[in-house]
């Protein structure tokens, strides 16, 4: 998944918007992205996330709608995975132990209790 460590600002952006849409128009796009280019831009944009492999298009009309080629949660793997080779050697429990030793991250009682139970899953699986 090399092609998800290449994506501009603007490109995530946009992934943004069709992931959570599922899907949409270029001028969708244009109107849902903060600050946006031109409208131009934003068909640029689109057209290079196509050859990327990232999105595809189907017709409607005289319109492209554009959707995602690639599961949401395959995209959020490989860029934690890329996250953690860039900034941390590879090590989720480095990645864990620095948003956990921030002061400013937010935790609730329930983000707490998951994080125990995921933990003693992992215990048990002897990871």
């Amino acid at each position: 998944m090399k092609r998800l460590r290449t994506l501009s600002r603007r490109e995530r952006e946009i992934m943004d918007v069709l992931y959570s849409a599922g899907s949409a128009s270029a001028g969708e796009v244009h109107l849902r992205i903060p600050s946006p280019p031109s409208y131009s831009a934003v068909r640029a944009t689109l057209r290079v996330l196509e050859q990327k492999g990232l999105i595809a298009h189907e017709h409607d009309g005289k319109r492209y709608i554009y959707r995602p080629t690639l599961n949401r949660n395959k995209a959020r793997r490989s860029a934690v995975e890329h996250l953690l080779n860039t900034f941390f050697e590879g090590s989720t429990a480095g990645a864990v132990m620095a948003l956990l030793e921030d002061p400013n991250t937010d935790l609730t009682d329930d983000d707490l209790d998951r994080m125990a139970a995921l933990i003693e899953r992992a215990r048990t699986e002897g990871r």
